[in-house]
């Protein structure tokens, strides 16, 4: 369970308390004052990550991953994945002239 730290609405006084997550700080008793209510209070806390990564290694890993698919994109044909746009010739059956920038005989 949680330790909250809470600060007394009667008489001010700051204390701990372990309690569910689901308490209410509302039904908090204060141990100085034996009053009801509370307000909880924003604490820091510590943490410690055990392991072999080193801090941002995962946004390392993914702008490598982004380099090496750019790098691999760049080695694409320049004509693949160009939008040419569609003319009534196009349209009009096989006997038509090849689109534009497409060099095929």
């Amino acid at each position: 369970m949680p330790v909250y730290e809470y600060r007394c609405d009667h008489c001010s006084h700051q204390f701990e308390a372990t309690q569910s997550m689901h308490a209410r700080p509302e039904d908090t008793v204060c141990p100085q004052c034996t009053g009801m209510g509370a307000t909880r209070m924003l604490s820091s806390f510590a943490s410690q990550v055990k392991g072999s990564h080193k801090t941002g290694y995962e946004e390392q890993k993914a702008y490598s991953m982004l380099n090496e698919r750019m790098h691999r994109f760049s080695k694409l044909p320049p004509a693949m994945g160009k939008r040419v746009p569609v003319t009534p010739e196009m349209m009009s059956g096989a006997d038509a002239a090849p689109p534009p920038g497409n060099n095929e005989s």
